[in-house]
């Protein structure tokens, strides 16, 4: 390879040098280094084929693109894959790539064979739990060597809401930080609180609309989530606030409403079947507007369903024609992010980043190349995956500096009653109002009723060494088998321990395995630990490959199918009978919820509270 600039993360003054260095390769006044030589190519900028194409190559770079043979500069290696088409390397628009629960040097070894070679990081989950060195986290593998290119968008969500605090705190001086230190950071990660967006009153008013200004600063996206936002009046004010997009339109009438007030659309799989026949059906033939995103799928479902490719299949099998369909996950997200000038089509300028399918109508992949390299053949990933030695910031982040205990769990009665009145909550309660039941005291405590499906839930803050802990009754989830429990690190988006448990007892025991081992899931059966699953980066990632991390889960999996756990219906489709992973989701504070348990606060002592209005109610009374 050609002694360059570094590239491997982008700076303008690099960026200078290289582009002077391209142009005379272009020119062939230079000499290329590669011309790769493939039988038809994709021009997703006018989505067209083109026969029997060459890609001259420069360092990590693409230099020309044209008709093979018709490049007139030398060149020192040629390779030909004349029976595959060539593709542009797929980019995530949205994506936590803390919920594939790998480090983001393994992340590369797993989505880079399935076609993702950019990934726009949405970066809340690390922020909350370390906010200062959440840049550095995500540029570290790459300055490790990773041909993985991740483009941070800090988190507006830092801390989620007023009501929450923890690792890391993100307002108008952080952001504006974060966009001046890099090319690489695309803009402010999903606004989620959209009660402290409209109302003046909010205690977090002050804070997002700092960071949207400082966004505005720097010309960056500001990326929206705008849950549960249908009405036509919250729509448009959405819009009018600034942002710029949507990914949790669930139906096909929110896309229509929200396309039409400006919002760039970022489909999931759950809903993309029915949207993607919707807009046909609509005679949609401007899909400029639109991106798939994965937004959150763990290594396991990886493995089983494929990353950003999958996305596009499904796309396919709804109607979409291939060549669009790559359009959403190429051009449309790259313009969308304000990053074509590094990905998003093969063409000069661009990183050498290719998918070579031997079958377009399946996108069936061959090989991915990257930074002008073949890294896969088929799903096997080609390089050595960097090895990085993270410091004790990334992974001594469970902050519980003693022993819980059983009665860190006890919701205490008031004296001489047999009954208290409770506050309950069930998983995706999104009710102006909480539940209310009337639960049986004894020896002094308020207690579970699992004849009625009542159960216990709790956060334990895991940021101040104290072990603060908010505790309630949830119905229909969790465990009925006796002296069991469940908990995880992982509760998006503060991600303190949340613990589910038909026994006091099992609950701290399963809080301190997590504590132990800094961080994952631990099942605690009949009084014994029958399971963990290890996180040990920032509580939320591990260190290693896919295959053994999904084997852990497996294990998880396996000995959760002996336990036997309540459910009943909630309002999201969701959400399913069994071992209760989504819990990890139903500790969200964003729209559309209202009433939510988090670590005690200040502004919530009891960490009961409406994070639309800022209420709060005790838990029993």
């Amino acid at each position: 390879m050609t002694l360059l600039p570094d590239d491997l993360l982008i700076n303008a003054t690099d960026e200078i040098a290289i582009r002077q260095d391209l142009t005379l390769v272009a020119l062939g006044k230079r000499p290329a280094d590669l011309a790769l030589r493939v039988g038809r190519l994709l021009d997703v900028h006018a989505r067209r084929w083109h026969e029997d194409q060459e890609i001259i190559i420069r360092g990590r770079r693409i230099a020309w693109v044209g008709p093979a043979g018709a490049y007139t500069g030398e060149v020192e290696r040629r390779e030909e894959r004349l029976d595959l088409s060539a593709v542009p390397g797929f980019g995530e628009v949205h994506k936590h790539i803390e919920s594939s629960h790998l480090t983001p040097e393994w992340e590369a070894a797993l989505v880079l064979p399935r076609g993702t070679t950019w990934t726009c990081e949405a970066s809340h989950e690390f922020s909350n739990v370390d906010g200062p060195h959440n840049l550095e986290f995500w540029l570290t593998a790459r300055l490790a060597g990773s041909p993985h290119k991740i483009f941070p968008l800090p988190g507006s969500a830092v801390p989620p809401t007023a009501y929450e605090w923890g690792g890391g705190y993100f307002g108008r001086d952080e952001q504006r930080a974060f966009l001046k230190q890099s090319l690489m950071v695309a803009g402010l990660d999903e606004v989620m609180d959209w009660p402290a967006v409209w109302n003046p009153e909010n205690p977090s008013y002050g804070r997002l609309w700092g960071m949207i200004e400082a966004t505005f600063e720097q010309r960056g996206v500001v990326e929206g989530h705008a849950a549960g936002l249908r009405a036509l009046p919250e729509i448009n004010a959405f819009a009018a606030a600034g942002m710029a997009s949507d990914h949790e339109a669930w139906t096909p009438e929110e896309v229509r409403d929200k396309l039409r007030r400006g919002l760039f659309m970022e489909l999931r799989p759950h809903s993309l079947t029915e949207i993607v026949t919707a807009m046909l059906a609509d005679g949609l033939d401007d899909w400029s507007q639109f991106a798939l995103a994965t937004d959150d799928r763990s290594c396991s479902d990886t493995l089983k369903l494929g990353a950003t490719d999958h996305n596009v299949r499904v796309a396919m099998a709804a109607g979409l024609a291939p060549e669009i369909a790559i359009q959403l996950v190429t051009i449309n997200p790259a313009r969308h992010m304000r990053l074509t000038p590094w990905v998003g089509s093969i063409a000069p300028g661009r990183f050498a980043d290719l998918v070579l399918l031997d079958d377009v109508a399946t996108l069936s992949i061959a090989e991915v190349w990257a930074d002008g390299a073949q890294i896969s053949e088929r799903t096997t990933y080609l390089p050595a995956v960097p090895t990085i030695a993270w410091p004790k910031w990334a992974t001594e982040t469970i902050n519980i500096a003693r022993e819980m205990t059983a009665a860190d769990f006890v919701i205490p009665a008031l004296p001489g009653r047999d009954t208290m009145q409770a506050a309950l909550l069930r998983p995706f309660h999104w009710s102006n109002e909480f539940i209310t039941m009337a639960l049986p005291v004894r020896d002094g405590a308020v207690q579970r009723d699992d004849t009625r499906n009542v159960t216990k839930f709790a956060i334990v803050d895991r940021y101040s060494g104290e072990g603060k802990t908010s505790k309630m009754f949830w119905l229909g989830t969790g465990p009925k088998t006796p002296e069991t429990a469940l908990a995880c690190s992982m509760g998006h988006d503060k991600h303190n321990i949340w613990v589910v448990g038909s026994s006091d007892a099992a609950m701290a025991q399963a809080v301190n395995a997590i504590r132990a081992m800094q961080g994952g899931w631990a099942l605690v059966r009949e009084g014994h630990l029958a399971a963990t699953v290890t996180y040990e980066v920032g509580g939320l990632m591990t260190q290693r490959p896919a295959s053994e991390v999904d084997a852990e889960m497996q294990a998880l999996y396996a000995e959760g199918a002996k336990v036997e756990w309540l459910y009943e219906p909630s309002f999201s489709p969701r959400w399913w009978p069994g071992f209760p992973e989504r819990l990890a989701f139903a500790t969200l504070t964003c729209a559309p919820w209202r009433w939510v348990l988090v670590a005690p606060s200040p502004l919530a002592p009891e960490g009961f509270v409406d994070v639309g209005t800022g209420r709060t109610h005790p838990i029993v009374w």
